[in-house]
């Protein structure tokens, strides 16, 4: 890949996987470039020579965005649209939270929006961005995203795992994890294809269906951890930000028009507990 690439968000989950595969690109966190700053945006890519962008960047505080919509707007939506503008082509990544969950079927890109929190709808303002500026972006929404460094529900249960005797862990929420290494390996093989006729909204989890109850049973299983997990209805622990109680996304768009490969999620699971 020739062109030069700015990765956004680069100290999170995704671009640190990313940086293990794009060595050459050019990487930048809040305090190298911030991208709410308009300004700052279109000097830091002129002035690097950048051809295509890849957002990470983004307030992931679920429950905390019930109280600081404004910021969350800012570098959920505001943010990208900035990016946006440059004209670069664009990876932007976006998120599950954008359904309500009532389906009982997995969304396809097309499903109508429907968040029922703040950052939900803070991260559906910047796909609307996105797309209106930029006629070659690419947006993909995935879920449940973890990895062996930074914080996540894998390395939380890990902890409480390797401390307690038991954990109580909600099972009427239905998804798909996503190990961060596998979506960076999409993202590698989808960048240099992004153009204006395959611009648009996909979806990328590992493949299969689980609550989150089934993942820590799995994370404690694998870990070697004498630890039972309780299954609890999540009624039993109230949150500020509703969540969806079945988020499982349909991939079939970009497998078919990226011809992408995607891992089944326990085997992703296995891939990254052996980076512990």
């Amino acid at each position: 890949m020739n062109d030069r690439i700015l990765v956004t968000g680069s100290r999170g989950q995704l671009g640190t996987e990313l940086r293990k595969l794009l060595p050459e690109a050019v990487y930048a966190d809040v305090n190298e470039l911030d991208i709410t700053d308009a300004a700052a945006v279109g000097s830091f890519v002129r002035d690097n020579q950048i051809a295509a962008i890849v957002n990470c960047a983004a307030y992931t505080a679920v429950d905390r965005a019930e109280d600081e919509e404004e910021l969350a707007y800012r570098i959920n939506a505001a943010g990208p649209g900035n990016l946006a503008k440059t004209g670069c082509r664009l990876i932007h990544i976006s998120t599950d939270y954008v359904f309500d969950g009532n389906s009982s079927v997995p969304y396809t890109p097309d499903a109508p929006p429907c968040p029922l929190s703040a950052y939900g709808r803070t991260k559906l303002a910047g796909e609307k961005l996105v797309l209106e500026n930029n006629p070659r972006a690419v947006i993909i929404r995935t879920a449940w995203l973890y990895s062996s460094h930074g914080n996540n529900f894998v390395k939380t249960m890990r902890m409480l795992g390797s401390t307690r005797d038991a954990v109580n862990v909600v099972n009427d929420q239905i998804g798909t994890p996503t190990f961060a290494g596998d979506l960076a390996d999409a993202i590698v093989r989808i960048l240099p294809e992004v153009s204006e006729e395959n611009a648009g909204i996909y979806h990328y989890t590992n493949e299969g269906v689980c609550s989150w109850y089934d993942f820590s049973y799995e994370i404690m299983s694998l870990s070697g951890y004498d630890c039972k997990v309780n299954p609890v209805p999540s009624s039993e622990y109230p949150v500020r930000a509703h969540r969806p109680h079945y988020s499982v996304l349909d991939k079939n768009l970009i497998k078919k028009v990226f011809r992408i490969d995607i891992p089944y999620w326990k085997e992703s699971l296995k891939k990254c507990l052996s980076q512990f």
